[in-house]
């Protein structure tokens, strides 16, 4: 197998990129995008929504808390300046699909990996780390919107499945039930599940135990011998980093090593005017 994530070629700040990798196997399993249209086939889906800057871009997130959304750190920069953008400027719809939403929620807060660099190169370092958590302003506690739980990072071979919005079903979740993760190297999942502008962040879904489990983000696009792949962030220990920065659990000399309080948007201006990436 080689190295692939030492070969990225041809980066856009949307998430895509050009990757070498030596085995595909498995991707004859994979199933279509399935349309999350009506009520009865998006009923297990209601915490997974549209990030929404005032209809300007979006990303995809899952809600994993009453008040906590999953995301992709990138997904929080301004793929022009760099620069963070003002969270309060994002709205997260909850089951977003046909024009509505089962909750609406802004943000009030959000935190990135603080190892995360939004530097306009694709790496290793950058994908494995690219997650985010938003704090909504008001708890979901509508019966019909369930967070979901986290959990392990699946290993080389795992089926799973990835729910998304992108540009071109903006109004509707898609759901791929069956896809796999091809390899794992240096932190990052290399899957073959369907992704494109706006499926950044999308949850990615095992399926074994009763109800599915977020097992990472999607970070970007590539290609892999010309077929598409997904690059998925790592969760388990970064997840508690950020969950840690949002609650304050962990402060002081109890911090881990490179580890401190990240403050996403600038507090003295209440819109910096930055376009919402659109990936």
């Amino acid at each position: 197998m080689l190295q692939f994530m030492r070969r990225f070629v041809g980066l856009a700040l949307c998430g895509f990129a050009t990757a070498a990798v030596g085995d595909v196997s498995g991707q004859g399993l994979d199933s279509r995008l399935r349309s999350l249209e009506t009520t009865d086939a998006g009923r297990d889906w209601e915490a997974v929504g549209r990030l929404d800057r005032k209809g300007v871009g979006f990303c995809t997130g899952a809600l994993i808390a009453p008040d906590l959304v999953l995301t992709a750190a990138h997904c929080l920069f301004d793929k022009k300046s760099l620069k963070p953008i003002d969270p309060t400027t994002i709205e997260f719809l909850a089951g977003w699909r046909n024009g509505r939403a089962s909750a609406y929620r802004a943000v009030k807060r959000a935190v990135v990996h603080p190892s995360y660099v939004y530097d306009g190169t694709l790496s290793p370092n950058r994908v494995r780390n690219d997650i985010a958590l938003l704090q909504l302003q008001r708890p979901i506690r509508n019966t019909t919107v369930t967070p979901f739980e986290t959990d392990a990072r699946p290993k080389k071979g795992a089926r799973v499945g990835v729910v998304s919005y992108a540009h071109d079903r903006s109004e509707v979740p898609s759901l791929q039930e069956v896809c796999s993760v091809i390899t794992r190297q240096e932190g990052v999942l290399v899957m073959s599940c369907d992704v494109d502008f706006g499926s950044s962040g999308a949850p990615v879904f095992s399926f074994e135990g009763d109800r599915p489990r977020i097992v990472s983000v999607v970070s970007a696009k590539a290609r892999v011998e010309g077929k598409p792949v997904s690059l998925g962030a790592s969760l388990a220990d970064e997840l508690a980093l950020l969950e840690a920065q949002l609650t304050g659990t962990l402060t002081g000399s109890g911090m881990p090593t490179g580890v401190g309080r990240v403050q996403v948007g600038d507090p003295r201006r209440s819109d910096m005017g930055a376009k919402f990436i659109r990936n």
